[in-house]
């Protein structure tokens, strides 16, 4: 990767619906060469996709919560059947391995039409190995990736 792939990516990072004329102005390439070069950094998988920036109406003007998963225990089942599990929870946005006190750090979006009471109870509880949850709300958001 050189000078001219980095802020292709930095551009499409920032804006990823480009045409490859305005990617190719503002990376000083032809729009053909800039295609190509997308095209190489797709196929090296060094770009994964693209994504619409939806805004909070769009997603039904979601809560943030955080939630602090403990496992029964830290068996490579355990952890496996959880995160198997997890991957069929479309309210849970982001799930991280954590080190320290808890075992999972899960980043859940409740939509004005639902209630964190009904996830808490019918979805997060309720997937295998669960042990403890401790649930932050979020009062403000002040920065984020999208």
């Amino acid at each position: 990767m050189d000078t001219i792939d980095s802020k292709i990516i930095a551009q499409l990072g920032r804006e990823s619906g480009l045409t490859s004329e305005a990617l190719g102005e503002r990376v000083g390439l032809s729009p053909s060469a800039a295609h190509r070069r997308v095209k190489t950094l797709e196929q090296q998988g060094l770009i994964l996709g693209y994504r619409a920036r939806l805004s909070r109406a769009a997603r039904g003007n979601p809560s943030t919560v955080f939630v602090s998963v403990t496992l029964t225990d830290q068996r490579q089942a355990t952890m496996q059947q959880f995160e198997q599990a997890l991957e069929r929870t479309h309210q849970v946005n982001e799930a991280h391995l954590m080190s320290g006190e808890s075992d999972y750090l899960l980043k859940v979006l409740v939509r004005d039409d639902d209630s964190y009471e009904r996830i808490h109870r019918e979805v997060l509880s309720a997937l295998p190995g669960v042990h403890r949850l401790v649930t932050q709300f979020t009062i403000r958001t002040l920065a984020t990736e999208d």
